[in-house]
C-alpha cells in the first residue's frame, strides 16, 4: 500500500466532488433497487439488516435508522418479506417485538450484485496510506453525524 501524491483542492472543489459522489450513489442505489425489485427505502433497510448480521434488529430500530414511522416500517417489512428478502422473528425477550433476519438466498443475491463494486472500492482504498484512510474514515463518520444532526434540526423546524 502506498500513497499517491494528491492534487491540491479547495473546500469548494471538495464540496462539489462530494455532491457528485452522493448523486452518483443515489442513482446507483435506485438502479440497484430496480434490479432487486425493490424501492430505495427497502434496499436501505435490507442493507441495515445485512450490516446487523446475527445481532438482529427490531422493527423499531430499523425505523429509527431509516427515519420512518413504525407504521411505515411495517409496510417496508411486508414488502421485503413478500419479496423473499427477510423473515420476522419474535423477540425471545419480548414477544411483542419483532426482530428481522435476512434470508440467505437474498444475502447471496445482494453479494453478487454489490461485490464487484466493493472490490473496486477496495482497490481504490489500497491507493491510500493508513494515515489517509484514517482521515477518510474520520471524515465519513463526522460527515454522517453532521448530516444526521442537520436532518433532525430541519425536521424539528417543519
Amino acid at each position: 500500500m502506498h500513497a499517491n501524491p494528491r492534487p491540491p483542492a479547495t473546500q469548494q472543489e471538495a464540496m462539489w466532488a462530494m455532491d457528485r459522489l452522493i448523486a452518483t450513489h443515489l442513482i446507483g442505489q435506485q438502479e440497484m433497487a430496480q434490479v432487486m425489485g425493490l424501492n430505495v427505502t427497502d434496499v436501505t433497510c435490507f442493507g441495515f439488516v445485512l450490516e446487523a448480521g446475527d445481532d438482529l434488529l427490531t422493527a423499531g430500530e430499523l425505523a429509527e435508522r431509516v427515519h420512518v414511522t413504525t407504521g411505515a416500517m411495517t409496510g417496508v417489512l411486508n414488502r421485503l418479506e413478500r419479496a423473499g428478502f427477510i423473515t420476522r422473528r419474535s423477540d425471545p425477550a419480548d414477544r411483542r417485538r419483532v426482530r428481522v433476519a435476512a434470508v440467505p438466498d437474498a444475502v447471496a443475491m445482494a453479494r453478487r450484485l454489490y461485490e464487484p463494486y466493493y472490490a473496486r472500492l477496495t482497490e481504490l482504498f489500497a491507493d491510500y496510506s493508513p494515515e489517509e484512510l484514517a482521515v477518510l474514515n474520520d471524515w465519513f463518520r463526522r460527515a454522517t453525524a453532521l448530516a444526521d444532526a442537520f436532518r433532525e434540526e430541519s425536521r424539528r423546524k417543519r
